[in-house]
């Protein structure tokens, strides 16, 4: 088995461009920095695992910290917690997040003028797409960790949200991310492979991921995933790059691999009930008509769909260069 490096990277190919944010840790152990910051700070409200946005939805909402302080003596939020995301590259602009669950009405949904991640994912800029990741996958953790693995006391949330810290013997717990694998499967006639789990409406296909095990390299974890969903051995491992995936605390690294014996290919019946190959005809002429529903544009499945596709002659466009694009409809489930 081979690891190949693919030369131009996910920056360019699957996750779009170089951050934007300084995450400025070295700030974050500075209390009265932190505070003098929130002042004039952007802020992201996370509510209920939602964002605030803009009317249209295209657009996050950022709040000032006056209008924090607001919300909260009008009691129409509860207090809630400070998150440091870091430094607008550009400017030193200071980004926080605001973590408060709204206390009318509770639970599942949020308020009007409020979407998750999912939603509008698709439709924000690359660098709010980038926030959002950091200020949802923080919240995330800190709803799920409010207590410490090793005495069960209760924990806080300190340095600006980069770590829990135990009340009660005051040791530190840092934000967990989940480690999985995406591969797109290809044959020795570049068609691809794709799959289908019982979860998702008929004609709803994607490539094949799971997680990491303990002990396992990213290439091992590769061979058995595809192995294990599809019946196929893949060959000729190329890393493409990853995307951070807080749903809710996963950082997808993305491959693709060659596989020699495409005849082989069979669904394992669980998590995988359907498996196609298809060539980039079959994929533009089926996600046209809707028979075939694509990942979501936002995740680091159809950007590797979309990588592919552009690299035959169905992706040249009418001008004989890149970019021509999948315009079929997407899905979540």
């Amino acid at each position: 088995m081979r690891l190949r490096l693919v030369a131009f990277t996910l920056m360019s190919a699957v996750n779009g461009q170089v951050s934007k944010m300084d995450r400025a840790s070295h700030l974050r152990t500075n209390q009265t920095g932190l505070d003098q910051m929130w002042q004039r700070a952007k802020i992201i409200h996370v509510a209920d695992a939602r964002l605030a946005i803009e009317a249209g939805g295209t657009k996050l909402r950022f709040l000032s910290s006056d209008e924090v302080a607001s919300l909260i003596s009008s009691k129409a939020y509860q207090s809630g917690e400070r998150y440091f995301l870091g430094l607008d590259e550009l400017d030193q602009e200071p980004y926080f997040a605001w973590h408060a669950a709204s206390v009318e009405p509770q639970g599942e949904k949020a308020p009007d003028g409020y979407q998750t991640l999912r939603e509008i994912g698709g439709l924000i800029s690359e660098f709010e797409m980038e926030i959002s990741l950091h200020a949802i996958a923080l919240a995330n953790w800190h709803k799920s960790h409010t207590h410490c693995a090793r005495c069960g006391a209760p924990t806080s949330s300190a340095q600006g949200g980069a770590i829990r810290t135990c009340d009660n013997d005051k040791s530190e717990h840092y934000p967990r991310t989940d480690s999985a694998v995406i591969v797109l499967v290809r044959d020795k006639d570049d068609r691809i492979l794709l799959g289908h789990q019982p979860v998702w409406p008929e004609g709803r296909f994607s490539c094949f991921a799971g997680f990491l095990e303990p002990g396992e390299t990213f290439e091992q974890c590769v061979q058995r995933e595809v192995l294990e969903e599809s019946g196929v051995l893949v060959r000729e491992i190329s890393y493409l790059g990853s995307q951070p995936w807080p749903f809710p605390a996963s950082i997808m690294i993305s491959f693709d691999a060659v596989t020699d014996a495409p005849e082989s290919a069979h669904p394992d019946g669980q998590e995988i009930t359907e498996v196609k190959w298809f060539s980039r005809a079959e994929v533009k002429a089926q996600s046209d008509a809707g028979t075939l529903l694509l990942p979501p544009t936002m995740s680091v499945a159809r950007k590797m769909i979309n990588r592919w596709f552009a690299q035959g002659a169905e992706g040249q466009g009418k001008d004989g260069h890149g970019g021509a694009k999948l315009l079929g409809g997407e899905t979540w489930r």
